[in-house]
């Protein structure tokens, strides 16, 4: 019988060929038996949601200032951009110095930027440049948090159960970001902006506690690098994921569904603006139903070792095509229904993605590889918060997202094509 196609493999972490293979640490429940990892979980729920509650909180105040989806796709790229620039020094950093230290630092940045925001927003202040540098910033600082924050992992739970680690820290992760716009949208509708932004400095106060708690003596720390190693380290990642063809074009099918698909802020905010007529009121709830959807592919995404490429394909595909049926819905009751199955598809696809992208890089390598993937994904991201904005000013909220949708599952036949050519020249 001819060996499975790699383009069907599951994904697996290597072992040696000696260690045995202890199935009960591959379950979603074994690493919470760390207590860090307990810990870590919690944090990066709520730190997640507080960074996505900054942004979504940042692009409403945008949309206040000037009116224009236009100037909060602005708003939504300079959150992003500086990810392309920081993103591949970010894994060097990342993978120099101790994670923990660098999480309770770009933290710390976090909260004061909401603080900030929080004062000058209750006091009327009213120039969008502002809020533009406070993107600017965040951005900065969520390019050397997120790889950071992802490689920890590897550190709280060492190599016994990482790829449940990983897996249900990748969801943790996403959930918060459903769940973050979803709280900055209710908190907005019922308090107005600088409410969102003070509320996101206390849950950065409580991040940073989170962090301090963390034992440092139970901590896994991998082995330091030598002084000939660290030389080509910045180039290291370009070099490990050039030489892996299909971990280069899952990562690339990121960063298209990132520029195609992950457009919310901007999205959501036009139709409770403009085809709904529903406010705050409505952008919050919107945020809610996604999140809710987001939650349940949070109970499925544990099961995604079993998906392969072929899953990650077709989580993406699906995910642009139920954009694509949301953006045509008659009535605001099915538009909040298909949001539930774009929050579980979005959910899903970021996951299988983040954890095939993880588990195929070690763990020398695993913060610089991570450093490529998020320029790409939030990079991607940045793009299409620009795309959508202007699709939505000049053609219209609904053709707006119908053309970004379908681009989106376009991006998936595409990629899974190359992939299928790819798996066929390997067997």
């Amino acid at each position: 019988m001819s060996p499975r196609p790699f383009f069907q493999r599951p994904l697996t972490v290597r072992r040696s060929s000696n260690e045995p293979r202890d199935r009960s640490t591959e379950t979603w429940h074994y690493p919470l038996r760390h207590h860090n990892y307990r810990i870590f979980v919690i944090l990066s729920l709520v730190g997640s949601g507080g960074v996505w509650m900054q942004r979504l909180a940042q692009d409403w105040l945008v949309l206040q200032l000037t009116g224009s989806p236009a100037a909060v796709g602005l708003a939504v790229a300079l959150q992003f951009l500086p990810m392309l620039v920081v993103g591949p020094i970010s894994g060097f950093l990342v993978d120099l110095f101790p994670k923990r230290r660098i999480l309770l630092i770009c933290q710390s940045v976090a909260a004061l930027l909401a603080v900030g925001l929080a004062v000058w927003n209750a006091s009327g202040g009213t120039d969008v440049w502002v809020v533009y540098a406070s993107c600017v910033a965040l951005g900065i600082t969520s390019a050397i948090d997120g790889p950071a924050r992802q490689v920890f992992v590897n550190e709280v739970v060492g190599d016994a159960g990482l790829p449940a680690a990983i897996g249900l820290n990748s969801a943790i992760g996403q959930l918060g970001a459903m769940a973050g716009p979803a709280l900055a949208g209710l908190v907005i509708a019922q308090a107005g902006s600088a409410a969102a932004f003070a509320a996101n400095a206390g849950i950065g106060l409580a991040v940073m506690l989170m962090i301090i708690s963390i034992r440092p003596g139970e901590l896994h720390h991998a082995p330091d690098h030598g002084p000939a190693e660290r030389r080509g380290q910045v180039l290291a990642g370009f070099r490990f994921v050039r030489a892996r063809p299909p971990l280069l074009l899952t990562m690339l099918l990121a960063g298209l569904l990132g520029a195609f698909g992950m457009n919310g802020p901007v999205v959501l905010a036009a139709f409770a603006d403009r085809v709904w007529h529903s406010g705050p009121a409505g952008f919050g709830l919107f945020n809610t139903v996604s999140a809710l959807g987001a939650l349940a592919g949070a109970v499925f995404a544990p099961r995604i070792k079993r998906f392969g490429r072929k899953g990650i394909v077709a989580s993406a595909g699906l995910f642009g095509l139920s954009q694509l049926v949301a953006a045509v819905m008659p009535t605001q009751e099915w538009f909040v229904a298909m949001l539930i199955v774009v929050g579980f598809m979005t959910l899903l696809f970021l996951t299988s993605a983040a954890t095939a992208v993880q588990l195929e890089a070690g763990p020398r390598v695993r913060g610089r590889v991570l450093a490529l993937y998020f320029p790409l994904l939030l990079g991607g991201h940045a793009l299409g918060g620009l795309l959508a904005g202007w699709l939505t000013e000049d053609f219209g909220v609904r053709t707006g997202l119908v053309i970004t949708g379908a681009l989106g599952a376009g991006s998936a036949v595409v990629i899974g094509g190359l992939l299928w050519l790819f798996s066929r020249k390997r067997s």
